[in-house]
């Protein structure tokens, strides 16, 4: 363009593009729009999130490289490995990576050889990434990273079988009168006193306040969340230097979800009835606050662990019909499969909300991995809440526990893939 006169040229070449296309620039302008808004979305309605992805504010990865340095990161994994996409390897050198009798934390629930599980190939099975090995556990690295800190698993059983997990891959590091650990009401504390550090578990299976907090007395089929409510649980969660959220099960009561406008103690309580991708929306973005509000990126991480498949339903892996995880001993070997049971209506919620979190968010993306894994629940090798009755002993599938894994097995994996992006982000 000349110098002679550069306005008028330059208003004169924008009048003639207005005129021309208005309807084609608003078009493309909305199209970038929700692109940049809802990318991630996209991908959950196929199954799952971009499994490397560090949610923060900035959508574009390349960004987040260049300005997110995460607290604890020593390295970063290989380039474009999602450490989330691979199968399962048998590995009879390597695994189990303790054994369940010198583990004296795993709860009677989670004890399947102690109950009588004849077989013990659910423990000998190792992940493997696609394109890349995943990092190895090293147990003296996270206790001398531990050391002088808080290290919080927050949610329902299945993150509290996580924490045992963890407990029994380092407690044998740590000399007898060097550990301790003890329970007060939703809150369960190890501690690993030489270190000056605590492995924690806090009992909130909504996250948010609701009718089945109590840690022991919580079988409530007619399910209540306050909303709103974060802090009465987050009180007790400041402070912490890992943090590791799950929430997910107690949501799945059917289609709808209970929801309380006001307090639990007021006398005529007002209880709205919402879909249930709406009430975990209303969880996700309350603890999006909380995290956004009470952790400094600089110095804490925050994880998320994605939903924890059931195996209730043998028609799902082209079993019979009634068959559940009872008696399963091999693995779904189908790449592909999805249990009905995870919903990817709310991976795309998971997916909508957290990526407007100030604070980094790493997304732990268990789903994929775990679907194959319908060998490696208690299923009724487990101490029962209640006597058996005659009509349950002879029909083992009537009582079998599908939710909850045997330790050790699926669950010291979810901790070595925290571990790796821990350390290797």
């Amino acid at each position: 363009m000349k110098p002679s006169s550069p306005i008028s040229l330059a208003t004169s070449s924008l009048a003639r593009k207005t005129r021309l296309s208005p309807y084609l620039f608003t078009l493309l302008a909305f199209i970038l729009f929700v692109s940049v808004l809802y990318g991630e979305d996209f991908m959950c309605m196929f199954g799952q999130l971009e499994p490397n992805f560090v949610l923060t504010p900035s959508r574009t990865p390349e960004k987040n490289k260049k300005t997110e340095k995460l607290a604890f990161a020593i390295g970063k994994t290989e380039e474009r490995c999602d450490v989330f996409s691979g199968k399962w390897v048998r590995d009879e050198i390597s695994r189990p990576q303790y054994e369940e009798w010198e583990c004296p934390y795993i709860q009677p629930q989670l004890t399947c050889q102690e109950h009588g599980r004849p077989d013990k190939d659910y423990q000998f099975w190792r992940w493997q990434p696609n394109q890349c090995d995943l990092a190895t556990f090293n147990a003296t690295l996270m206790l001398e990273t531990l050391r002088g800190k808080r290290m919080m698993y927050v949610g329902d059983s299945l993150n509290r079988g996580m924490f045992v997990s963890m407990v029994c891959l380092l407690h044998r590091l740590i000399p007898e009168d060097q550990k301790s650990i003890k329970t007060n009401g939703s809150l369960t504390v190890f501690t690993a006193k030489e270190y000056n550090a605590t492995i924690e578990f806090y009992w909130a299976p909504f996250l948010l306040e609701s009718n089945s907090d109590d840690a022991i007395v919580h079988r409530i089929s007619d399910r209540v969340v306050r909303k709103g409510s974060i802090n009465k649980h987050g009180r007790h969660w400041k402070g912490v230097d890992i943090i590791i959220f799950n929430t997910y099960l107690w949501w799945m009561t059917g289609l709808k979800m209970n929801i309380l406008q006001g307090s639990f103690d007021d006398k005529e309580k007002n209880i709205v009835e919402v879909s249930t991708e709406d009430a975990y929306r209303l969880g996700m973005k309350s603890m999006l606050r909380w995290v956004n509000n009470n952790m400094d990126r600089k110095k804490t991480r925050v994880f998320f662990t994605s939903m924890s498949p059931t195996h209730a339903k043998g028609i799902d892996w082209g079993g019979e019909p009634g068959e559940n995880c009872y008696n399963q001993t091999t693995l779904i070997e189908d790449p592909s499969y999805w249990g009905s049971d995870s919903r990817k209506s709310i991976m795309k919620v998971i997916g909508e909300v957290f990526g407007r979190s100030k604070t980094p968010i790493t997304f732990l993306n268990i789903t994929q991995m775990s679907n194959y894994r319908k060998d490696a629940h208690t299923s009724i090798y487990k101490k029962q809440w209640s006597p058996l009755t005659a009509e349950q002993r002879e029909n083992p599938t009537s009582y079998a526990d599908c939710v909850h894994w045997c330790l050790p097995g699926l669950q010291d994996t979810w901790n070595e893939l925290l571990f790796a992006k821990l350390f290797y982000p």
